[in-house]
């Protein structure tokens, strides 16, 4: 008997296959995903609650698991439109252009045993545990113990076949112009990951006219079983590659997209990493520039320099809690104009309010092609502290820890949007946050120098481990 507290995440469905989930499992979860996205209207009343639109990646069981579920869904008189292969934010147009609900089957950056769903309602909206999420759970695994493989019926909807690439590009070349830049030599890794299907269509020539960019394609063949490195940009080790290829060819800059595409790292030209937070304060200026006085949302994690940029800017930052579920709900009841966490994820109001890594990169080679600096003195303005980057630690008693963290500092000031902040009078700060789903303490710390960030690391670490 599958129990599917195992993979149904806070925000999504990841787990190994076939071990922890497989086609039945995915058929459940299609038919427990049509009995609720039926029920909610959307943003239109009068809009189409009956179609569903898929995608999967590049893994091996994508087509599998997204035909099962498809399955389910046909069983409960919906109908589906099947985009076939697509990245995680081309799925999110499809929702949104199309104004239906969504599933994506991938596991993003997980090794190639994983797959899952991120599910959306329509207007690409997200499901999370309190969104959906959770009843999506019970009514599958109330299917899954009564042991019925198509729950009412066997499908009796149309299965509609569709290709959106050609028109998600188009839509982001209509958001950024990129055709007036200077020249840019730009070494892309797409990790065997989707990054190798959208790239060549968005940023090159392949569909729509070609830009000033001399794209230099690094792992682009697609390929589930990530050959030659993981698919996780997050890892200094994904990016080793990268780095070579930037210097070797002279490039300007380097990105590096993970597995279903919907995060994109950046490298400057010396071979060196550019913060996310400091790509998010970077197109928040750009975004404020053209709507001033907005909204532009960031978490708990990104750097100070982030809401002190948007201020600057005359825009109004609002902090978030970690994890695109939080981010996505805050942005749309903000009418936020855009949103970035130090993941490296990005939301834009112009794209349903949906994470997307390749318009980011769209912004900044506009940015960057604008003038006529290196990127990493151009990127330098928007780095103001030195950050620790996320440490984990396993321990028995996450709120007993994080209750000894707080006695510790209890002088400094303290907030509980996300686990544990601790920020202190010299602009450092700490954030200790437990792990939904593992036994661990997240530890971030930023500091005004990096002696300042090592000390106050180093002591954090101590009463976490010890």
């Amino acid at each position: 008997m599958s129990d599917l507290s195992q993979i149904v995440k806070a925000y999504d469905v990841r787990g190994t296959v076939p071990e922890q989930w497989d086609e039945r499992v995915a058929e459940a979860l299609g038919a427990a995903f049509a009995q609720v996205v039926r029920a909610d209207p959307g943003d239109d009343p009068t809009g189409d609650r009956d179609t569903v639109v898929l995608a999967h990646d590049m893994r091996e069981t994508g087509p599998g698991l997204a035909a099962a579920f498809a399955a389910g869904v046909r069983s409960e008189g919906m109908s589906v439109i099947d985009t076939g292969l697509g990245s995680t934010d081309l799925l999110y147009y499809a929702s949104g252009s199309l104004d239906l609900p969504g599933a994506m089957f991938t596991a993003s950056h997980n090794p190639a045993q994983y797959n899952g769903i991120k599910m959306c309602r329509a207007g690409a909206r997200p499901i999370g545990q309190d969104s959906g999420l959770a009843e999506i759970r019970d009514r599958a695994q109330a299917l899954l113990d009564k042991d019925e493989s198509h729950p009412a019926g066997e499908p009796s909807e149309p299965l509609q076949r569709r290709d959106l690439l050609p028109e998600y590009a188009a839509h982001l070349r209509n958001l950024v112009d990129l055709s007036a830049i200077r020249p840019l030599k730009v070494v892309v890794d797409a990790g065997n990951g989707m990054g190798g299907y959208t790239v060549p269509v968005v940023l090159g020539d392949a569909v729509l006219p070609a830009l000033p960019l001399t794209i230099v394609p690094l792992y682009f063949e697609l390929d589930g079983s990530f050959p030659n490195h993981d698919a996780n940009p997050l890892d200094p080790a994904n990016l080793v590659d990268l780095q070579a290829a930037v210097l070797e060819h002279g490039a300007d800059l380097g990105l590096a997209f993970d597995g279903d595409a919907d995060r994109c790292f950046v490298i400057d030209e010396r071979g060196e990493p550019v913060s996310p937070s400091a790509i998010t304060a970077l197109v928040a200026v750009r975004e404020l520039a053209k709507h001033p006085g907005s909204t532009v949302i960031h978490n708990l994690i990104t750097s100070s320099a982030v809401p002190e940029i948007i201020r600057e800017h005359g825009g109004k930052p609002l902090c978030s809690r970690v994890g695109h579920s939080f981010i996505k709900a805050d942005m749309a009841r903000t009418n936020a104009v855009f949103g970035g966490e130090h993941s490296a994820h990005y939301y834009f109001r112009d794209f349903w309010f949906a994470d997307t890594g390749m318009l980011a990169a769209m912004h900044l080679l506009a940015a960057l092609g604008e003038q006529d600096r290196p990127l990493s003195e151009f990127a330098a303005e928007y780095e103001r502290y030195v950050c620790s980057g996320e440490i984990n630690s396993t321990v028995a008693d996450q709120a007993a820890k994080l209750a000894e963290v707080k006695r510790v500092y209890q002088g400094a000031e303290t907030e509980e949007l996300d686990g544990l902040t601790v920020r202190f009078p010299d602009g450092a700060w700490i954030n200790l946050r437990p792990s939904n789903t593992e036994p661990l303490l997240r530890l971030n710390v930023e500091g005004p120098t990096r002696d300042r960030m090592t000390a106050l690391r180093d002591e954090v670490l101590d009463l976490v481990r010890r």
